[in-house]
């Protein structure tokens, strides 16, 4: 954009384009009338002036290239060297501008790029971060509900182990009634209490059992 505006700013003005050619019109009638004006002076080149003959049209001629070379120095030239010089100041100095703005432009979509990927990284983190919470989380969850289920298993087993004993003792001691009940109608004999606990506890000797309390 900046470019274009240098371009166009380049572009001759309607007032130097005026001048130029006002320049070059005094310069046409400088190159009409001096001819004549010479050819007047000379005659019909009989006469004896200084300007007669080919040694006044070749000064006469050289006075009309001075003065066009002055006109056009003085009207056209200088101000279209001095017009052209400011354009070429302006469009390097507008060219240096918009070079300017371009790195600008340039040095702010590396920043913003640098914080893109520095966010980006961050965010990756945060995601990593949070997987490997989830799987310590997941690890003491899997730890404790292993402990949780042995520790039921082991009073599981417990509260196995007392009840089988507990019927173990319990079928020893209907055993051991049914015998004496036996033993006491064979015998036709009553046992008292006293003589009915040493025969259970004989019998659980002999069988190699804890005494039931």
């Amino acid at each position: 954009m900046e470019q274009a505006d240098a371009v166009d700013a380049a572009r001759p003005s309607a007032r130097e384009t005026t001048m130029k050619r006002k320049a070059i019109e005094v310069a046409a009638a400088l190159g009409l009338i001096l001819p004549g004006a010479a050819m007047a002076a000379g005659g019909d080149g009989s006469g004896s002036g200084p300007f007669a003959g080919d040694i006044g049209n070749a000064l006469w001629t050289l006075v009309i290239f001075l003065l066009v070379v002055w006109v056009l120095g003085r009207f056209a030239w200088g101000p279209l060297l001095n017009a052209l010089q400011s354009r070429e100041r302006f469009i390097r100095e507008s060219l240096e501008e918009a070079k300017k703005d371009r790195d600008e432009a340039a040095a702010q979509l590396a920043r913003h790029e640098e914080r893109m990927a520095e966010a980006r990284a961050e965010a990756t983190a945060i995601v990593e971060e949070g997987r490997r919470d989830a799987d310590v989380v997941k690890q003491r969850i899997e730890v404790k509900a292993q402990e949780e289920a042995d520790k039921m298993i082991e009073r599981a087993r417990r509260e196995i182990g007392i009840a089988k004993q507990t019927a173990v003792h319990d079928l020893y001691a209907q055993a051991a009634d049914m015998a004496t009940e036996l033993a006491g109608r064979i015998i036709d004999k009553e046992l008292d209490p006293a003589t009915h606990t040493e025969l259970i506890a004989g019998a659980i000797g002999d069988l190699g059992l804890p005494e039931r309390s």
